[in-house]
């Protein structure tokens, strides 16, 4: 009998795959984060026992205990983890340490901070400006008028790789308007990425399970899906 949590990632797959081709892209193009937050490290295993290796948490502590545990006791996972959390400047040491990228650095002294504590025997993190793309007061994230300035900034960080812009928009009741203030991102990002010249600024990650698939009609390269896969969040 088929796991209610792998039947759900599968649901999960198949839509990326309807949403890219209908969109005239290849679905290969699209990476999905299982975002796992308050869920157990049992329940990530299902999914990467399907050979799926991108797990995303929001909180430090519960991420890296649970990166610690899979990777002490799976190790031939291999997985591959994503920081999507606000981060604060007391808790970037935890997350240098055990995160592979962080995608929600929207000022300097992040950015710095994360670059001084990268252990040295591991590459260099991979990271993302969140952008508050559409301007909501009381969200994280960097004015679009400052992220060139920041990724010129991270650009010289010899521990930190630059790969692109992550957002997190206001819901948005209908497929136009959920394309419409995506679209603002990826022109933003397509401006940076003339600017940068660099192939490796490559990563738009855009779309939860609400917006999916205006965000990969959009121009998404990784999406982030929690509900969707593992069922509404355990309190």
């Amino acid at each position: 009998m088929t796991d209610l949590i792998q039947s759900n990632f599968h649901k999960v797959q198949q839509n990326i795959e309807t949403s890219a081709l209908m969109a005239h892209r290849e679905p290969g193009e699209i990476t999905l984060l299982a975002v796992s937050k308050n869920f157990a490290a049992s329940e990530v295993l299902k999914i990467a026992e399907l050979g799926h290796k991108e797990f995303a948490e929001n909180y430090v502590q519960e991420g890296v205990e649970k990166v610690s545990l899979i990777k002490s006791t799976h190790p031939q996972f291999n997985l591959i983890w994503h920081f999507i959390g606000p981060l604060q400047s007391n808790k970037t040491k935890l997350v240098a340490e055990h995160f592979d990228w962080v995608l929600t650095i929207d000022r300097l002294k992040i950015a710095q901070r994360l670059n001084e504590q990268r252990p040295k025997h591991l590459s260099p993190l991979q990271v993302c400006i969140q952008v508050n793309i559409d301007g909501g007061p009381t969200k994280s994230g960097l004015d679009p008028t400052h992220v060139l300035g920041l990724a010129k900034e991270i650009g010289q960080m010899s521990s930190l790789e630059l790969r692109g812009l992550m957002t997190i928009p206001d819901p948005q009741p209908n497929w136009d308007d959920q394309v419409g203030v995506h679209l603002k991102t990826k022109q933003l990002f397509e401006s940076i990425k003339s600017e940068l010249n660099s192939d490796r600024f490559d990563t738009l990650s855009m779309g939860m399970s609400a917006d999916l698939s205006a965000a990969i009609s959009s121009g998404s390269t990784m999406v982030r899906v929690g509900t969707a896969i593992f069922g509404e969040r355990k309190k």
